[in-house]
């Protein structure tokens, strides 16, 4: 089976890759009957030369190969016919900006699979960037929160190697004593809190954040159970809120009266209630100057993301009497950083980590008639129709929704 690596071609443009040269060597060592290409790219953060010294062999031959690996959306006008595909299709919630990427995925007779559905049996992801998106997002709020209160400046997290990098410069801050509140204890969760144990911030518990007033700076991770409440005052628990998030309210406000900064990082359920609301924000008990929302949900569960921010520029203000957006060093505003694609600015780590998960639970299923059913789940296209799996996208196909 010949595998190709594909050249990065959305714009702003995107350096991360599926595979480094370390994990294209893990796949020749394990797999005789796998060759790999990689197509030459300009941007790729592993250059051309390191795919080459690691003896993987760089050409633009990618008409050649049988499995081809990308990570943002293919152009349209550079998809090949008759191939399979991984890569990011953002399609599967039926974004308007990419349903004639997927027609043409159709039209191409493409076999589609989408890096977002690759999962376990129980539906757990097992591929994603996640963790990276904590990192970067936690460095980039801090970085907002100094910008925003005029206390100290930071490099862009794109300036930097590598997570080590990142926190080193955190370590360095001199902070007062705020109270900094993370939600979600999923992959983007637990990686922001990696850099806040990182810098040496301390952890306190729900009780001690709402209660206690602190002389250094401290932050307290909470996941849905401590942010909901069940309408009917009967005592809920995550489980129970996931699947029946209907029946509960948000119980957020309380934190919103104490915390200085917040970052985000929970997964945002449909059916859920919002974290906090405009209305919210307006109060004068409404606390939180700063917000790194990693999870993006825009106009969502976090009321100040009013869009997604970009690397280039990635804070703006949100002023909460007007709901309308403003410049984030005004006295009333918000700060939002709310960039979409975090783990773009830490390419080399993002890849790498991406690319060990890759090895280990899909190339596998490439060389063993994907006995466990991860392809199966994932493939959302064959022989130029969608499979039943995804049938429900044929609707936002026709033009129809």
């Amino acid at each position: 089976m010949r595998i190709g690596i594909i050249r990065e071609r959305k714009n702003p443009p995107d350096r991360r890759v599926v595979l480094s040269p370390e994990a294209c060597q893990k796949v020749l060592s394990r797999y005789r009957e796998a060759q790999i290409v990689v197509e030459p790219s300009p941007i790729r953060v592993f250059t051309d030369a390191e795919y080459l010294d690691a003896g993987i062999q760089v050409a633009s031959k990618m008409e050649d190969c049988d499995v081809l690996l990308g990570v943002k959306e293919v152009p349209i006008k550079n998809l090949i016919a008759n191939k399979k595909y991984f890569f990011f299709s953002h399609t599967i919630k039926k974004q308007p900006y990419n349903r004639n990427l997927l027609r043409a995925i159709l039209d191409k007779n493409i076999e589609m699979y989408d890096h977002e559905v690759i999962t376990n049996n129980k539906g757990v992801r097992l591929v994603a960037f996640g963790r990276y998106a904590g990192i970067v997002g936690a460095y980039n709020g801090f970085r907002a929160y100094g910008l925003r209160n005029n206390l100290y400046k930071m490099p862009k997290a794109d300036q930097l190697k590598d997570q080590k990098a990142l926190i080193d410069e955190l370590g360095k801050l001199s902070l007062p004593n705020i109270k900094v509140l993370l939600t979600g204890r999923g992959r983007v969760g637990n990686g922001a809190r990696e850099m806040l144990d990182g810098m040496g911030l301390r952890k306190v518990n729900v009780h001690e954040y709402l209660e206690e007033d602190f002389k250094e700076p401290v932050y307290c991770q909470i996941d849905a159970s401590e942010y909901n409440k069940r309408k009917d005052g009967v005592r809920g628990n995550k489980a129970d809120f996931f699947t029946n998030p209907g029946e509960y309210r948000s119980n957020f406000f309380r934190f919103a009266k104490v915390t200085d900064f917040y970052i985000a990082g929970h997964f945002h359920g449909q059916g859920a209630p919002y974290l906090f609301t405009r209305d919210d924000a307006k109060q004068p008990e409404f606390k939180i100057n700063t917000v790194a929302d990693i999870s993006c949900d825009i106009d969502g569960p976090v009321a100040s993301t009013l869009r997604a921010s970009t690397i280039e520029d990635p804070i703006y203000g949100y002023d909460p009497q007007s709901e309308s957006e403003t410049d984030f060093r005004n006295g009333n505003a918000i700060a939002v950083m709310a960039v979409d694609n975090l783990p773009a600015e830490l390419p080399r780590d993002a890849s790498g980590g991406f690319g060990e998960a890759f090895v280990r639970h899909v190339i596998p299923a490439l060389f063993n008639k994907d006995k466990d059913g991860v392809l199966e789940r994932a493939r959302m296209t064959q022989n130029g129709k969608l499979t039943e799996r995804y049938a429900y996208l044929q609707d936002y196909v026709d033009g129809k929704e």
